[in-house]
C-alpha cells in the first residue's frame, strides 16, 4: 500500500463512519487533497515518465503540434481573416489577422492583434484564450474571453481591434461562466453570475440582462429569469443584414429548450415548436431539427428530420413546412451551415458523410451535391460570411491530412487553399470499417486503423476508443500526432460508434439514455469481443480509452468487463454517479443520466456508477486516471476518489495524474498536450507489453 502523509490520514479519519471516506478529496485546493495529488503525480511519473521512450515521444508529438505548416484556421471579420496560433515561441498563443490575398500564400504575412503570452507576463496571469466576439458590421470592437486556468469560467473584456488594445472604460466582466452577445454598440446581452440566486443548480446563469455602456452591471435591465432547476438561460443577437433579430433561450435541460423572439417593444414571443427541437434561423427562414416525431395537423414528421418555414409566416400562425432532410435507419443529419443564399447539409450514411447544397426555389428547395466524398473520410463545409456565397470546405481522414478548399456556391468547383502536413508515413496502414453485434442484436459500426497485411494472430496491441453520449458522433479525422504514440509503435487503433452518440440520429442517442445506459456499455464490449473474435487482438493486448462521458464509459469497462481489457485510460471522467449532480456542472447532465436524488433513478444509476461498483478481490486491469485541478466542468474529484478507493482496496496498478491547468481538456498549451500524449502512450504500451497472450 502507498504510505499516506499524516495530514491525509487525519482528514480521512475525520469522516463519518458510514460516509464516503474520500469526500475530503472533493475539497480541491485543501492541503490534504493537494498533498495526495502531489504524491500520486510523483508515483505515476516515476513509473511511466523516466524511460528513454518518454522524452522521445513527448518531443515527437510537440514537434508535430508546433509545425509551421499546420493549417492556420481563420474566421472572417469585415475584410480581415483572424487566426489564433500557438507554437514553440508562443505557447499561449497569438491572435492575429491577414487579408485573403495573403492567406492564399504558402507563408502569409500576419499582423499580431494580441499576444497572449505577453499579456500574461504583463498582468502576472497565465491567460488561456477562449475566443472573441466582434461587433458587426464595422468589426472595430470585440469581446475577448480569457480563462485564468483553462477552465470554462472566463473574464470578458472589450477590445479595440483598430487600436489593438483593451478599451479602458469598456465592457468588462469578472471570471464566471458567462454568455454575452452584442445587442449593439451601446448594449450587451449578458447572462452571468449576478450574485445570490442568479445561477441554476448546474452553476450556469439563469438571469438574462441588457447592459448599457457606461453604467454599472447591477443596473442592467432584467429581461428574463429561468427556473433554478433549469440548466441555463442566455440571449443573443442575430446580426444578419436585413434580418436582425434578438432571441432569449431558456434551456430546461441539455435536450429541451424554449426560444423567444424579443420584439422592438421588449416583448417575448415564444416560438412554438417541440421543446426537444433545435432551432436555427437563416435570413427569412426558420429551421427546425426534430429530436422526436412531431405530429402537426394530419402530418407526422420523423425524429431527426430537418424542416424549414418562412419565419414571419410561422410566427403569424401558418404551419407550411418544407422537409429538407428525412432520416432513414442508417442515414442521419450530421449538421448544417449557411451562406448568403444557400444551406449546406452534412449527411452521414453508416458514419461516412456527404454534403448537399439546398437552395430555396419558389415554394420548394433545390438540392445538389457538394464536393466529392472520399471513402471513410469526412467532408465539412461552412459559409465564410453572411454577405456572400463563399465557403470553406475541408476533407480529412484517419490517414489523410486535412485539405482546405475555398469556393463559391454559384461559381464552379472549389480550389485547394491549404494542405495540412503529412505528420507520418501513412503508406503502410489501412482503414477499414467493421460491424459488431451488441447484446440485443443491434449492429454497431467501428473503424479500424492498422498496418497493411495485419497478422490476425490475437497478439496486436490495440487501443479501443469510444464516447457514446450527448449525441456526439465520432467521424474519421486525421490521426496526426497520435501516430507516433500508437500506430508507429506497432499498435492498432479502433474507434467505436456506440449508442448514446449521434451517428444514426436522435434515436441512436436516445437508445442509451438513463435507464438504458447499459446499452452503450454493451455496445463497446461487443466491439471489444468482435476484435478478439476476429483475432485482431486478445484481452491481454486490448486497451480502452475514453474521456469525460467516455471516462464514464471506460470506468464501466473496468467494473463490468474487466476480463476484456489489458489496461484502461480514464480521462477527466465522471465516476461517482451518486454525487455527480453536486459537483461542478454535473446537474446539467440529469437529462442524460438521471437524478440520483430520486430513489427509483438511483437504482439504475448505481448500476453504472463505477465508484460504487469497484470491489475487492477482482482481477481488474491496470488503470490510469487523468484529470485537471482547473476542470470546472467534470469535477476532478471523480478521478481522485476512484483512484484512492482502488488503492485502498489494494489495487496498486491504479495510477493517477492531475494537471494543474487546462480545464476540461487537461492541457493549457501544446507542451502540456505533448506531455499528456506521451504519458498515456507509455502507460498503455508498457502495460500491454508486459501482458502475454494466454
Amino acid at each position: 500500500m502507498t504510505t499516506l502523509p499524516n495530514s491525509i490520514r487525519l482528514a480521512m479519519a475525520a469522516d463519518q463512519p458510514n460516509a464516503d471516506q474520500f469526500l475530503w478529496l472533493e475539497q480541491l485546493h485543501s492541503q490534504p487533497a493537494l498533498e495526495w495529488v502531489t504524491q500520486q503525480n510523483q508515483r505515476t511519473l516515476a513509473r511511466f515518465a523516466q524511460g528513454t521512450d518518454f522524452p522521445r515521444l513527448e518531443q515527437q508529438v510537440l514537434d508535430i503540434l508546433n509545425k509551421d505548416s499546420q493549417i492556420p484556421w481563420v474566421a472572417k471579420y469585415g475584410d480581415d481573416y483572424y487566426n489564433f496560433w500557438q507554437d514553440r515561441d508562443n505557447p499561449r498563443g497569438l491572435w492575429r489577422r491577414t487579408t485573403l490575398q495573403e492567406y492564399r500564400k504558402a507563408q502569409p504575412t500576419w499582423e499580431t492583434v494580441l499576444d497572449i503570452d505577453a499579456l500574461g507576463k504583463a498582468e502576472g496571469q497565465e491567460w488561456v484564450f477562449h475566443g472573441a466576439t466582434p461587433l458587426a458590421p464595422d468589426y472595430r470592437y470585440a469581446l475577448l474571453k480569457l480563462s485564468p486556468d483553462g477552465g470554462d469560467a472566463v473574464t470578458v473584456r472589450e477590445f479595440d481591434l483598430q487600436q489593438k488594445r483593451f478599451v479602458s472604460d469598456g465592457f468588462t466582466l469578472p471570471v464566471a461562466k458567462s454568455v454575452v452577445s452584442w445587442a449593439d454598440y451601446q448594449h450587451l446581452f449578458v447572462a452571468t453570475d449576478f450574485g445570490p440566486d442568479s445561477l441554476t443548480q448546474s452553476g450556469y446563469p439563469r438571469v438574462v440582462k441588457r447592459w448599457q455602456r457606461g453604467t454599472p452591471l447591477d443596473s442592467a435591465e432584467t429581461l428574463y429569469q429561468a427556473q433554478p432547476e433549469d440548466m441555463r438561460a442566455y440571449a443573443y443577437h442575430d446580426d444578419t443584414p436585413g434580418f436582425e433579430r434578438d432571441f432569449i433561450v431558456r434551456m430546461m435541460d441539455f435536450y429541451h429548450q424554449e426560444t423567444f423572439l424579443l420584439d422592438a417593444k421588449g416583448q417575448r414571443i415564444k416560438i412554438e415548436v417541440p421543446t426537444d427541437a433545435e432551432l436555427g434561423c437563416h435570413r427569412e427562414w426558420l429551421l427546425i431539427r426534430l429530436g422526436s416525431d412531431w405530429s402537426l395537423g394530419d402530418k407526422t414528421y420523423p425524429s431527426g428530420a430537418l424542416l424549414a418555414a418562412n419565419f414571419a409566416d410561422y410566427l403569424a400562425g401558418k404551419r407550411q413546412l418544407s422537409v429538407l432532410f428525412t432520416p432513414s435507419e442508417r442515414m442521419a443529419l450530421s449538421g448544417y451551415a449557411t451562406t448568403r443564399d444557400h444551406l449546406i447539409v452534412s449527411i452521414m450514411d453508416d458514419v461516412v458523410n456527404r454534403l448537399e447544397v439546398l437552395t430555396p426555389q419558389g415554394s420548394g428547395w433545390q438540392t445538389r451535391p457538394l464536393g466529392t466524398p472520399v471513402k471513410l473520410s469526412t467532408l465539412s463545409a461552412g459559409g465564410i460570411d453572411d454577405k456572400t456565397n463563399d465557403y470553406f470546405l475541408t476533407v480529412s481522414g484517419f490517414l489523410q491530412p486535412t485539405s482546405l478548399y475555398l469556393g463559391n456556391l454559384d461559381d464552379g468547383e472549389p480550389a485547394l487553399l491549404k494542405q495540412g502536413p503529412q505528420d507520418f508515413d501513412a503508406s503502410g496502414y489501412q482503414v477499414s470499417q467493421h460491424f459488431a453485434r451488441s447484446k440485443d442484436g443491434t449492429r454497431i459500426p467501428y473503424f479500424q486503423i492498422a498496418a497493411s497485411g495485419l497478422k490476425l494472430d490475437g497478439n496486436n496491441p490495440t487501443l479501443l476508443y469510444g464516447y457514446g453520449g450527448f449525441e456526439v458522433s465520432l467521424q474519421p479525422s486525421y490521426l496526426g500526432s497520435n501516430a507516433p504514440t500508437w500506430l508507429e509503435r506497432g499498435g492498432v487503433f479502433v474507434v467505436a460508434n456506440i449508442r448514446g452518440g449521434g451517428e444514426y440520429g436522435p434515436a441512436w442517442h436516445q437508445a442509451a439514455l438513463k435507464q438504458n445506459r447499459h446499452r452503450a456499455y454493451e455496445d463497446f464490449a461487443a466491439v471489444a469481443q468482435d476484435l478478439i473474435a476476429r483475432k485482431v487482438t486478445s484481452s491481454q493486448k486490448l486497451a480502452a480509452r475514453g474521456g469525460s462521458n467516455g471516462g464514464l464509459l471506460v470506468g464501466n469497462m473496468l467494473t463490468q468487463y474487466p476480463e476484456l481489457f489489458g489496461c484502461i485510460v480514464c480521462e477527466v471522467p465522471l465516476l461517482d454517479m451518486q454525487r455527480y449532480t453536486q459537483l461542478s456542472a454535473g446537474a446539467s447532465w440529469i437529462a442524460e443520466y438521471g437524478d440520483p436524488r430520486d430513489a427509483q433513478q438511483w437504482a439504475y444509476l448505481q448500476a453504472f456508477s463505477p465508484y460504487h461498483n469497484i470491489k475487492a478481490g477482482v482481477a481488474y486491469p491496470p488503470t490510469l486516471f487523468l484529470t485537471a485541478t482547473s476542470d470546472d466542468r467534470v469535477n476532478p474529484s471523480h478521478a481522485r476518489k476512484m483512484a484512492a478507493r482502488m488503492q485502498q482496496m489494494g489495487y496498486q496498478q491504479a495510477y493517477f495524474y492531475e494537471n494543474t491547468a487546462g480545464g476540461h481538456s487537461a492541457a493549457a498549451d501544446k507542451k502540456q498536450s505533448a506531455f499528456h500524449a506521451a504519458l498515456v502512450s507509455e502507460f498503455i504500451w508498457q502495460t500491454l507489453q508486459a501482458r502475454s497472450v494466454g
